[in-house]
């Protein structure tokens, strides 16, 4: 087993009455690629965002490379880091979410190199190096001078991933990553999240793609009101589900 690059413990996020996580457990180990399943409303989204404390956890524990995830440990207690620490280490970790967020006013190879600049304080020359490394490694190589309204969905997307990767992270979130383009476009995405997984990056993906659950991922975690269901290797808990939800939700899906 890999040495565990996230771990998850007994966590728990409420938003407001409803508990939307009640007690999730997971570990995914360095070099890892874990796919989150399940229905809308689940909980899968939520989890992610509490990985890098876009959402604080009301219980349990969560580790990110055996780094508490916006806390540090004072003797028995977790203390919460300020915005300033948080931010730091948020650097390690990162996330391309459904939409792109890209800056429109700014071209794609400006968009990769806007985090590098401004947070890691990289000169514009070797930054702009880096960013054109990273385009050319998503196929975008020749399309570094566009602005985001010149650019496909498919297009904006690998360009979130180049920026994403641009800050050097040991983890990458991706939350459905591919719901939001035409099913056109969804091939070459998922290409190059094949890549980054060959590569040995380390991989949370909440996805809907099956297929590319079943071809990519060492864990396979089904989820569902708030409560793993399911998890263990992906052509078990695909193909060969121990459980009716899980049986169900494929079913549905497949």
């Amino acid at each position: 087993m890999s040495p565990a690059m996230v771990s998850a413990r007994g966590v728990r996020k409420r938003f407001g009455p409803l508990e939307v996580l009640r007690g999730i457990d997971l570990e995914v180990g360095a070099g890892q690629v874990c796919c989150l399943l399940g229905p809308s409303g689940s909980g899968k989204s939520t989890l992610l965002r509490c990985m890098n404390h876009l959402e604080k956890i009301d219980g349990g524990q969560l580790s990110i490379d055996s780094d508490y995830v916006g806390y540090r440990r004072h003797g028995d207690k977790l203390l919460e880091l300020n915005e300033r620490e948080v931010a730091r280490r948020r650097r390690d970790i990162g996330m391309v979410f459904q939409r792109f967020n890209l800056f429109g006013h700014l071209t794609a190879e400006e968009n990769v190199m806007e985090a590098p600049v401004r947070v890691a304080r990289l000169s514009k020359a070797a930054a702009r190096e880096r960013s054109r490394e990273l385009l050319a490694q998503v196929g975008l190589a020749d399309r570094a001078g566009h602005y985001p309204a010149q650019l496909s969905g498919g297009q904006q997307q690998r360009v979130a991933i180049a920026r994403a990767l641009a800050m050097r992270p040991k983890l990458m979130l991706f939350d459905e990553p591919t719901s939001a383009l035409d099913p056109e476009l969804v091939g070459d995405v998922l290409d190059v999240m094949r890549r980054l997984a060959a590569d040995g990056m380390t991989m949370v993906v909440v996805t809907h793609e099956i297929g590319f659950a079943r071809e990519v991922a060492d864990t396979a975690v089904f989820m569902d009101d708030g409560v793993v269901v399911e998890h263990g290797d992906p052509r078990e808990v695909l193909t060969r589900p121990r459980q009716q939800r899980t049986r169900d939700f494929l079913a549905k899906v497949l």
